[in-house]
């Protein structure tokens, strides 16, 4: 099930980096959506500013959404152990470019939720580079000796469900969009916020609920 849940919010980040791509290549053009004010410029145009900035975080953010997934999946894991451990380093490397361009970016770009969204990015953006630097460690070979392979898989939840927030975000937004009559300057800040710990949350409670099976799995003779 959580498998299947996953890939909705995956999806959505794909979308985003293929039509955030798709602007600045000039393929397609930006919009103003509603709550902003007529004949003003697109609200997303910053990203346009710093075009080759933002490439360098949708870009990996896209393959991060395609691999994370894919690392989740017990058949790949079991039945293509090469391939899971492939995946894994690509999968952390791009994970490494997206939280550090998302740093670069909160510094370099104006958010368009302002500070608000700033401290958001900035707060889980370093929480998402910690849980990515656990996770390296616990699978370091001389560590998963040590029977640490549940806390490399821990932190793999916490680091993926952090990434992937940017897609629940994008729902949140839509909603603030359709009932609030704000203009995203209001409440993006609010969505990011919301989105990042909601995501924080059911990572955390999704390890406690799945702790001793994945437990007893790796310690059968117990």
């Amino acid at each position: 099930m959580l498998h299947t849940v996953m890939f909705l919010p995956a999806f959505i980040g794909i979308a985003m980096a293929a039509r955030r791509t798709l602007v600045l290549a000039g393929i397609i053009g930006s919009f103003n959506p509603p709550g902003m004010a007529k004949g003003s410029p697109p609200f997303d145009a910053e990203f346009g500013t710093h075009p080759f900035l933002t490439l360098i975080h949708i870009l990996p953010g896209a393959l991060f959404m395609i691999l994370g997934p894919l690392q989740f999946m017990p058949g790949i894991r079991t039945r293509h152990p090469h391939l899971h451990r492939l995946g894994g380093k690509i999968y952390i490397a791009s994970g490494y470019i997206v939280g550090i361009s998302a740093l670069i970016m909160s510094f370099v770009l104006s958010p368009i939720g302002g500070i608000d969204q700033a401290a958001a990015t900035i707060l889980f953006s370093l929480l998402f580079l910690l849980s990515l630097s656990k996770a390296w460690y616990h699978k370091k070979a001389d560590n998963i000796l040590h029977h640490e392979t549940g806390l490399h898989r821990e932190w793999m939840i916490r680091a993926f469900s952090i990434g992937l927030a940017i897609g629940t975000i994008r729902p949140i937004m839509v909603l603030f969009f359709a009932f609030s009559g704000l203009p995203p300057q209001a409440f993006f800040g609010a969505a990011f916020w919301i989105g990042f710990t909601l995501h924080l949350l059911a990572a955390e409670a999704w390890i406690n609920f799945t702790r001793p099976s994945f437990w007893r799995e790796q310690h059968p003779s117990f």
